[in-house]
């Protein structure tokens, strides 16, 4: 790497620390899910957000976006939503001048930077399913073209853990497509406290913005060029096939699950724990950031078996017993 593309990139990467304090002007406590946002960010990818309602889900989404000076969408997920809604349509125009009629494709707001999925689990298969071109190849296909979306670009969907009538759990298919998994939790009781003092009065926080759309993608080149040592690699490899039960040497994986992750799930392992040494400040992987990782990228990619659900056994469990 030469001398001036290093400055560049540790100037960018100086900026994290700056962006993380912006987002802490308007969401309390909650480090942990807004540092695995900002990891799929640099790495490229999109994340499914679960927590229960009131937790400042989408305020916490709206805000990063706005310190990123990105344009940003809201897509409200309700069973009558349908797949034209989200990627867009296309209206029948007249050219004022021929007096000939043509078709227009009008975008929908998929064509954004950040796109939050509000509820994704709300709406029926066919319309999740219109997620999945966009999440995978970066475009949105219709009547037979194509069109690119903005770079970079996040898709953020959000769950609600607790309410199961009339919701559509995603296919294993679209789940994987989500790099990862975070689960918000509910904040503690100092944290609860500040939230009460400062959303109830008068004072609204103004944030700077810190990096713009093209300095998110030259951050997301260089969290590619983070080095991670063989040996490292070789740890992921040996964490993620060992949860497949067929060829796990774990008994715990074996009584309690179905199947493991895939391929996928290692290379997402480590472009994110490359990402979180970006985001650290760091220029080479160290085996924290696997093993932090390790939950949000790998909880939606096992599945357990009908005795682990009636036991009540997560899969957060099977990874702690695998990390050990």
């Amino acid at each position: 790497m030469e001398t001036k593309e290093l400055t560049h990139y540790k100037t960018l990467v100086a900026k994290l620390p700056q962006l993380k304090k912006e987002i802490a002007k308007v969401i309390v406590g909650q480090q942990e899910a807004i540092d695995e946002i900002l990891i799929a960010l640099l790495a490229g990818g999109h994340c499914l957000l679960e927590g229960v309602p009131g937790l400042a889900k989408t305020l916490m989404v709206k805000t990063m976006a706005d310190a990123l000076e990105m344009p940003f969408k809201r897509i409200q997920f309700t069973p009558d939503l349908m797949p034209g809604d989200i990627v867009g349509t296309e209206m029948l125009e007249e050219d004022h001048q021929t007096g000939k009629k043509f078709f227009k494709f009008n975008r929908g707001p998929i064509f954004a930077n950040v796109v939050l999925a509000d509820e994704i689990n709300r709406t029926p298969p066919k319309t999740q399913a219109a997620l999945l071109e966009a999440m995978q190849e970066y475009k949105v296909t219709y009547a037979g073209n194509d069109y690119e979306l903005p770079r970079p670009f996040l898709i953020i969907a959000t769950q609600n853990p607790i309410e199961q009538a009339g919701t559509y759990p995603l296919p294993e298919a679209q789940l994987d497509r989500f790099l990862l998994y975070i689960k918000l939790s509910y904040p503690s009781e100092q944290e609860e406290l500040n939230v009460l003092k400062n959303t109830t009065g008068t004072s609204r926080p103004q944030l700077q913005t810190v990096l713009s759309d093209g300095e998110i993608v030259d951050l997301q080149r260089l969290t590619r060029q983070v080095h991670i040592s063989d040996e490292l690699i070789t740890m992921i490899n040996k964490l993620v096939r060992s949860t497949r039960p067929e060829s796990s040497p774990s008994a715990f994986v074996r009584q309690w699950c179905d199947w493991g992750a895939g391929p996928r799930a290692g290379q997402a392992l480590v472009l994110c724990s490359k990402a979180r040494a970006v985001l650290h400040e760091r220029f080479s992987v160290i085996p924290e950031d696997i093993q932090t990782l390790a939950y949000p990228i790998l909880r939606h990619r096992i599945a357990l078996n009908f005795r682990a659900e009636a036991e009540n056994v997560t899969t957060d469990q099977v990874i702690t017993e695998l990390l050990k």
